[in-house]
C-alpha cells in the first residue's frame, strides 16, 4: 500500500503535463485572427471571429451575421476573410 501512494502521485503528475500539453495545442489551433465589421457609424470594429486569408466560405461575424474583414493599408475594413476549415 505505501508503495502505491508514490505511483499513483507519479501517475497523476504524468496524467496532467499530457493534458496541460494537449489544452495548449487546441489554443493555439482555434486561435483568433483580428477582423473587423462595420458598426452603425460605418466605422470598424474589432471582432474576434475564426477566419483567414485563404479563399473558401465568407468568413462571418457569429454574433451579428455581418461579414468580416480584414483592413487593407488605408485602414478601410474591406479585405475579405475566409472561415478557417
Amino acid at each position: 500500500m505505501k508503495n502505491m501512494v508514490p505511483a499513483a502521485v507519479i501517475a497523476l503528475g504524468i496524467s496532467g503535463a499530457f493534458v496541460t500539453t494537449s489544452m495548449q495545442s487546441v489554443s493555439n489551433s482555434s486561435s483568433f485572427r483580428p477582423a473587423y465589421i462595420l458598426n452603425e457609424d460605418d466605422e470598424c470594429e474589432p471582432v474576434e471571429v475564426p477566419c483567414n486569408d485563404t479563399s473558401g466560405t465568407i468568413c462571418l461575424h457569429s454574433a451579428s451575421g455581418q461579414q468580416a474583414f480584414d483592413v487593407n493599408a488605408q485602414g478601410n475594413c474591406n479585405v475579405t476573410l475566409y472561415k478557417q476549415n
